[in-house]
């Protein structure tokens, strides 16, 4: 836990002092908001589609982490963190809580300006979305190390965005895929994102005990599980 702190200390610092980085990385959703917002709004709500923004930022956010670690492996930063005696597990997990931690800056930031735009979600709701957005900013974040560590660092970006998008739509991001064909809708399934959003929309609609948020928080869960296992176990051999 104390590697774990002295990390994540370190990399927030970093992160504190460049916040124009921060808003950057926000922008897209920010944009999507404020001047697609208020024409969804005419058939749509609020409560629909301000949590498919924040799961469109987070695959921007935290699924693109691994850029991080592509120029520290590059510059050898992660070779000199090799010789320290703190743990893998820890130069891990100090990271990936420091992409969370961006990302529930950028989130309150969207979820502020929603509110401003006409957003009316019960706090409560809110800040329960929050929680199943931290434990999904450490899953895609160890995910994006490990990707970053097993490909090519000229083949990193491509790659990821191309499996961002396709995974933004299949989650319903803008609409519920229940408005979808039946085979998009069959398909989008398969996506974690999609339980996760469903569960969120709950959350914002002030709905807290039913089956869609048990659902979300559970695959929320087993995913973060796994996502963590695979980007300690790459983590690790990259700096054995």
């Amino acid at each position: 836990m104390r590697d774990t702190w002295l990390i994540f200390r370190h990399d927030a610092r970093i992160m504190l002092r460049h916040k124009l980085g921060i808003l950057i990385s926000a922008a897209q959703p920010l944009f999507f908001l404020v001047l697609f917002g208020p024409i969804f709004a005419t058939f749509g709500t609020w409560e629909t589609l301000v949590p498919g923004l924040i799961i469109q930022l987070g695959l921007l956010s935290a699924g693109l982490a691994g850029f991080g670690v592509v120029f520290d492996w590059r510059s050898g930063v992660l070779e000199r963190l090799r010789v320290t005696p703190a743990s893998r597990l820890s130069l891990l997990l100090g990271r990936v809580l420091t992409n969370a931690f961006t990302l529930v800056i950028q989130t309150v930031l969207l979820v502020a300006v929603a509110y401003a735009l006409g957003l009316r979600s019960p706090l409560p709701g809110v800040i329960a979305a929050l929680l199943l957005v931290i434990v999904l900013g450490v899953s895609l974040a160890a995910l994006s190390y490990a990707a970053a560590m097993r490909l090519n660092e000229h083949l990193f970006a491509p790659v990821m965005m191309t499996a961002v998008w396709p995974l933004m739509l299949l989650s319903g991001t803008f609409l519920p895929m229940s408005m979808a064909p039946a085979w998009l809708n069959t398909l989008s399934y398969a996506s974690p994102f999609r339980y996760v959003l469903e569960a969120m929309r709950e959350l914002f609609a002030g709905r807290y005990t039913t089956g869609t948020v048990g659902l979300g928080v559970l695959v929320v869960a087993v995913f973060a599980a796994i996502s963590l296992t695979v980007g300690n176990r790459v983590f690790s051999r990259a700096n054995a």
